[in-house]
């Protein structure tokens, strides 16, 4: 053979080495594409720009549904994918990442959060709020046009979970809470039963059909895949699981409207959150379930409007208290039962769980949203709280995890130590609780990542330590997207073993795959218009909407080491 044609022959080998090197990459970031299981790491979602036009008529708000297409809103195309990029902001002055080499994977699981799911029908929602100018773009909690197919949008991430299960199994799946929108009956069975696989019928009140046949509108009834029954999920409470639009106390008043005929009519929440519950100045509105793009009717200034809608009433709306929510989670075909909550102690929303019985890593889930009896700064119970005893809990959970020789993952609903103290969606109290919070982790250096949701972005923060010569003491808060808004997506965690003695945890992004899902491919058309039409993609919010994929490396403490070493030793999997 001559020296040309074996040059082109090495060429050719070095070429497919490579390529099967970056293959086996892909597929153990769960981007294999034989079940057509996608992340983000192989394509992204791309809206369109939104085309200049002289007619469009300047009235057009995020509920004007049926202008979407005619204007050019909710359009998308595919993008390039997302590079996983290392981040090493834990690890001492000059390591560099070169030695970390992947050798033993001892997790895989996923984390969805802030789906919302949602009965539209209600009379007890805060449209009405959607209508003030200066709350934007903070209204789109109060209506996101998206809110008409969450069923269908969670149902999507079901089956994209198990298509990616197909290609390398998860160890488990978290649910990190606001499940339901309001703590009614009806929405948190719509979450559970959508988890289980259940027959789904996702109207309330009367049976509508806005567009007649099956199949084809938001209000009619489909099969649900329900999550493989060989991966255990576990839930957290979020703030919308228990408070009116997460943001309030319920009231006797509203409590009793939520199952009757009446619209509800609220004060300002924003300005005078200590009157709003008890004053009527504005009704607050619903969506009219019969119509194809889902009129709202009755938002209106009490003093400004003669319209007064009467709906049909519905039982099942009615307002679950934090008890009464967890039980529902015990009627339920997946594992576990109960999902995480344990009805007979003292703090049942707080609770540990271990993926695996021969490794040393133990999930802590915490319950950090405000009690009924808080009283918020700031008007709101979105808050983060640890109060009546779950900090003391968390506390003595973070010490017997040290002692036992645990590697430890938070999960809860509200992350800390990202806002500013002055935030309404800030910890309670104070800043100064948040900082003994944090303090706290630093203080054990077993605590390698806090998981949580409720800002509904992608974000991923370092918390280093304060010691230099203990990395260890630091950990990585990562926060997953809601379900609701754009990008719809949720989370996949992959925790390696390196071989110098720290781990890779790889983060990645999915969009739920709507290729054969018609109606959740409408959501995601209309979940990008909406953020379009209240400017979040186009303001500063943009980089935290988008969020990326990472590779987080952890630094171990000698003992951890050891321990994680002798389980890669062992064939730990």
């Amino acid at each position: 053979m001559s020296k040309k044609w074996i040059c082109v022959f090495s060429t050719l080998c070095i070429v497919l080495c490579i390529s099967t090197a970056c293959r086996k990459h892909e597929d153990s970031n769960n981007t294999a594409k034989v079940y057509g299981a996608m992340t983000t790491l192989d394509r992204t979602i791309v809206p369109d720009v939104v085309p200049v036009n002289v007619n469009e008529p300047k009235a057009i708000k995020p509920w004007s549904i049926d202008s979407f297409e005619i204007y050019g809103y909710g359009k998308w195309h595919y993008g390039p994918g997302d590079p996983c990029l290392k981040r090493l902001q834990l690890m001492p002055s000059g390591y560099t990442g070169a030695t970390a080499t992947n050798s033993t994977e001892l997790l895989n699981f996923f984390t969805l959060t802030d789906i919302h799911i949602m009965d539209k029908e209600t009379p007890t929602q805060a449209i009405f709020y959607s209508f003030l100018p200066y709350m934007w773009p903070n209204v789109i909690s109060c209506y996101a046009p998206a809110m008409l197919y969450t069923t269908q949008t969670l149902d999507a991430a079901v089956r994209t979970i198990n298509s990616l299960q197909k290609n390398k199994k998860f160890d488990f799946g978290l649910a990190l809470g606001d499940m339901a929108n309001s703590s009614q009956y009806n929405e948190t069975r719509w979450f559970i039963d959508v988890m289980d696989g259940k027959y789904i019928n996702p109207d309330s009140g009367v049976k509508d059909d806005p567009i007649p046949g099956p199949g084809n509108d938001y209000q009619d009834q489909f099969q649900a895949a329900g999550l493989d029954k060989s991966i255990p999920w576990y839930a957290t409470l979020g703030n919308h699981d228990h408070f009116l639009i997460g943001a309030a106390l319920y009231t006797t008043r509203i409590k009793n409207s939520s199952t009757g005929s009446a619209i509800v009519r609220l004060g300002n929440l924003v300005f005078q959150p200590a009157t709003a519950l008890e004053d009527e100045k504005y009704q607050m509105g619903t969506i009219d379930g019969s119509t194809r793009y889902g009129t709202i009717i009755g938002a209106d200034s009490i003093v400004s409007t003669t319209f007064f809608p009467v709906i049909p009433a519905d039982p099942d709306r009615r307002v679950l208290d934090k008890e009464e929510m967890r039980a529902e989670f015990f009627n339920t075909t997946t594992l576990p039962t109960g999902h995480g909550f344990n009805c007979t102690t003292t703090l049942p929303g707080c609770y540990t769980f271990e993926p695996k019985s021969d490794l040393p890593i133990r999930v802590i889930v915490l319950d950090d949203t405000e009690e009924d009896d808080d009283i918020p700064p700031y008007g709101s119970w979105a808050n983060g709280s640890l109060e009546n005893g779950r900090f003391e809990w968390l506390t003595a959970q973070l010490d017997a995890g040290q002692q036992d020789g645990k590697l430890m993952i938070i999960a809860a609903h509200v992350p800390i130590g990202v806002e500013p103290a002055l935030s309404y969606l800030a910890w309670y109290p104070s800043k100064d609780k948040e900082d003994e919070i944090i303090d706290a982790l630093r203080q054990h250096p077993n605590v390698i990542m806090w998981t949580a949701g409720h800002l509904h972005r992608s974000m991923v923060t370092a918390f280093p330590s304060k010691d230099p010569d203990h990395p260890e003491n630091g950990f990585w808060e990562v926060e997953t997207k809601s379900l609701r808004e754009f990008p719809q997506q949720f989370r996949t965690f992959r925790i390696v073993s390196n071989l110098d003695n720290t781990l890779s945890i790889f983060v990645t992004n999915v969009d739920p795959d709507v290729s054969n899902n018609p109606l959740a491919a409408t959501a995601r058309s209309y979940a990008i218009a909406g953020s379009q039409l209240y400017g979040i993609l186009n303001g500063m919010m943009q980089q935290d909407q988008m969020g990326k994929n990472y590779e987080l490396i952890v630094p171990l403490s000698p003992e951890m080491q050891t321990k994680i070493k002798a389980y890669r030793t062992k064939g730990g999997k």
